[in-house]
C-alpha cells in the first residue's frame, strides 16, 4: 500500500474546490431526491455532461455525492408526502408517513437521515477495503475471465431486470446491436453508419442515457398529471418532543447494522438494485422485531431499516465497478459514461494506472456522507418546502436540462435527433414492461464484451480446448449457461400458473 497516495488522496478530497464540487453535487442531489418522480439516474444522466468541464476527480465525486444526496433526499418525501422521490424509498413510507402524522415529522426525517449516513459510510469503508484486493486480483485476468463474466453480468441483469425473461433478453439484445453502430474497434471499417459521419463513433452514450432515462420519464410524469391528486405535505412544527433522542435512535442501531449489511451485499451484486435492499432489510427487521405488529404504524426501526439499506447499495455497487469494470446499478452503468468523457477506462485498470484517483474518490465519498449529514440535519425545514413544488413545473425545468446536456457536448441538431429517438424507445420500452436496465447496461459493456471475446477467438485460434486451462473463464459460462437455464425454467413456470 502507497501511504504517499493515500495521503495525496486525502490532501485533494480537503481542498476547497473538492468541498464544493462534492457539495454542490449533495445539495443537487437531495433536492433532485426530495421531489416525487425523479430519481438518482435521472440526475446523474443530465449532469454527465456538465463534469465535461470539471477534472476527473471532481467530477465522479460530483455524480457520486449526487447520487448520495438523491438516495437520503427521497426519504424526505416519503416520509412527509406518503410519495418516495425514488421506488427505492417505497419502504420508508409504511413507518415514516404514520410516524409524521402523528406529530413527529422532524424525528423521523432525523431517524431517516442518521440511518441513512450510517448505512452509507460503513458501505463506503468495505469498498475501500474490498475494491482494491478485489482489483488486484481482477488484473491477474485476461480477455478470456474477462469476456466470461461481462456474458454472465449481461444474463444475470437481464433475469433480474424484469419479470419475464425474454423481455429481459430483448432489451439487453437490443442495447447489445445498437452498441455495434459505429467503426470496427479492431479494423477500423465503418458499421451501420448508413453515410453519416456523425456515427462513426456509434450512439451518443449521453443521448442514450438521458433519452431513455430522463426524458422518457418526463413523458411518463407528463401523461400521470391528469390523474394527479393534491397530497398536502406534512408540516415541521416548533414541538419540543419531535425530535430524535438517544432513547429513540439507541433501538435502531442494530437494525440500522443489518440493513447496512443487507444494502452492502445486495449492491455489490449486478443488477438488483436498492429497492431490493430496502424491502429484504424492512422484512428481516420486521421479522426479527418483539412487536412486529407495531411495524407500518410508525415503527422508528421500519424507517432505520429501508434507508440504511437503501443508502449502502450506492457504495457497494462500486464494487464489481472498480474491480471489475461492471456495473452494479444503472447510477454505477452511468459512471463508465462520465470516466469515458475523461478518458479513463474504469475498473481493475484504474488501480494500475491512476491509483491516485482512485483513492481520492474513495476519500470524496466519505467527504460527501459528512457533507450529507450535515445539510441533511440544518436544511431539514427548507428541503421540506421543495415537497410542494407541482410537477408540472419540474416537467419543463428538467425536459429543459435534458436539451441542454445534449447541446452541451457539441452534438447539435443530430444529437436532439437522436435524443428524441431515445427518449421515444425508453417511454416504450417502461410502458411495455421491458427492462430498459437491462439495455442501458447492455449498450454500455458490450464494446468491453466484444473487444475480450475477440481478443479471446484469436488467442484461441479455434481451438476451444484452451478453456480447459482457464478455470475461472471455464466456472462463469457454466455459471451463464445454468443462469440461462434457471431463468428459463422460472418463466415456464410463471407461465403455468398464469394458465
Amino acid at each position: 500500500m502507497n501511504f504517499d497516495v493515500i495521503g495525496g488522496a486525502i490532501g485533494e478530497a480537503l481542498t476547497l474546490a473538492s468541498f464544493i464540487g462534492i457539495g454542490g453535487g449533495v445539495l443537487i442531489g437531495y433536492i433532485v431526491g426530495v421531489i416525487p418522480g425523479l430519481s438518482r439516474s435521472v440526475a446523474i444522466a443530465i449532469a454527465i455532461p456538465l463534469t465535461f468541464y470539471m477534472s476527473p476527480y471532481i467530477a465522479i465525486s460530483f455524480l457520486i455525492g449526487l447520487s448520495k444526496g438523491s438516495a437520503a433526499g427521497s426519504a424526505v418525501s416519503a416520509i412527509l408526502l406518503n410519495a418516495p422521490g425514488e421506488a427505492s424509498s417505497a419502504a420508508t413510507c409504511l413507518d415514516g408517513y404514520p410516524l409524521a402524522k402523528s406529530g413527529r415529522p422532524k424525528m423521523a426525517l432525523q431517524m431517516g437521515l442518521l440511518a441513512s449516513v450510517i448505512g452509507d459510510i460503513l458501505a463506503t469503508i468495505f469498498l475501500i477495503f474490498i475494491a482494491i484486493p478485489f482489483a488486484r486480483v481482477a488484473l491477474m485476468f485476461g480477455p478470456y475471465e474477462m469476456a466470461a463474466i461481462l456474458a454472465f453480468a449481461l444474463v444475470f441483469i437481464a433475469g433480474l431486470s424484469g419479470g419475464s425473461l425474454f423481455r429481459g433478453l430483448a432489451a439487453g439484445g437490443l442495447g447489445i446491436f445498437l452498441a455495434t453502430f459505429g467503426l470496427d474497434p479492431q479494423t477500423g471499417m465503418p458499421r451501420m453508419t448508413f453515410g453519416y459521419t456523425e456515427m462513426m463513433d456509434g450512439f451518443p452514450l449521453i443521448a442514450v442515457a438521458i433519452g431513455t432515462l430522463a426524458l422518457s420519464e418526463m413523458f411518463i410524469q407528463a401523461e400521470r398529471l391528469r390523474n394527479e391528486r393534491d397530497t398536502m405535505s406534512v408540516k415541521i412544527e416548533n414541538s419540543p418532543d419531535d425530535r430524535l433522542t438517544w432513547k429513540d435512535f439507541r433501538p435502531t442501531i442494530r437494525t440500522i447494522l443489518r440493513g447496512t449489511g443487507i444494502g452492502t451485499f445486495v449492491g455489490a451484486l449486478p443488477g438488483l438494485g436498492p429497492s431490493v435492499g430496502a424491502w429484504m432489510s424492512y422484512g428481516m427487521a420486521k421479522r426479527a422485531s418483539k412487536d412486529p405488529d407495531s411495524f407500518g404504524k410508525g415503527n422508528p426501526e421500519g424507517i432505520a431499516a429501508a434507508e440504511s439499506a437503501d443508502n449502502a447499495v450506492i457504495p457497494a455497487a462500486l464494487i464489481p465497478l472498480f474491480g471489475l469494470g461492471i456495473p452494479g446499478n444503472v447510477s454505477a452503468a452511468l459512471l463508465i459514461g462520465a470516466f469515458a468523457i475523461h478518458g479513463i477506462t474504469v475498473g481493475p485498470l484504474l488501480l494500475r494506472d491512476e491509483p491516485e484517483l482512485l483513492y481520492s474518490i474513495f476519500a470524496g465519498m466519505i467527504v460527501a456522507s459528512l457533507i450529507m449529514l450535515v445539510l441533511g440535519w440544518f436544511g431539514l425545514r427548507v428541503f421540506a418546502l421543495i415537497t410542494r413544488v407541482p410537477p408540472h413545473v419540474v416537467i419543463p425545468i428538467v425536459i429543459f436540462f435534458c436539451l441542454c446536456g445534449i447541446l452541451l457536448q457539441g452534438y447539435g441538431t443530430f444529437g436532439l435527433v437522436l435524443l428524441l429517438g431515445f427518449s421515444v424507445l425508453g417511454y416504450l420500452m417502461k410502458k411495455f414492461d421491458y427492462s430498459f436496465v437491462t439495455f442501458l447496461v447492455a449498450y454500455i459493456i458490450t464494446p468491453l464484451l466484444e473487444l475480450n471475446l475477440r481478443q479471446s477467438i484469436i488467442l484461441a485460434g479455434g481451438d476451444w480446448s484452451v478453456l480447459l486451462g482457464r478455470p475461472i473463464a471455464l466456472a462463469f459460462l457454466v455459471f451463464t449457461i445454468i443462469a440461462l437455464i434457471m431463468l428459463a425454467r422460472r418463466t415456464l413456470q410463471r407461465q403455468g400458473q398464469a394458465a
